[in-house]
């Protein structure tokens, strides 16, 4: 599995909306065949700032989530919406979420 974290630093008038924003993004592709998750979530340190974790089932998946018309209209148009570059942490061979050994229910 490729594990891929992105942080997006949005500007401040987007960051509300940010959500609707990437909605069609989020949404395709989640719906490709070598997606296993797209999930988005709004830091706590800084309200402005929003993670995004994704994970595709191999190379081929990403490859192919890359030459997609929503990654392509991604590229093209959120940068209107950013205040600084994305940062990214990208690891080719991820195996899978397991359970926290450290922190478990009661």
């Amino acid at each position: 599995m490729i594990f891929i974290v992105v942080k997006f630093p949005v500007k401040p008038e987007h960051a509300e909306n940010w959500p609707d924003i990437v909605a069609d993004y989020t949404k395709n592709t989640r719906a490709e065949a070598g997606n296993r998750f797209f999930e988005w979530s709004r830091s706590l340190e800084d309200k402005n700032t929003y993670v995004l974790v994704e994970g595709f089932e191999g190379q081929d998946a990403a490859v192919a989530h890359v030459g997609s018309d929503h990654f392509k209209w991604a590229v093209a148009n959120l940068g209107a919406y950013i205040s600084d570059h994305p940062q990214i942490i990208n690891v080719q061979d991820a195996s899978d979420w397991g359970p926290m050994a450290e922190i478990q229910p009661h």
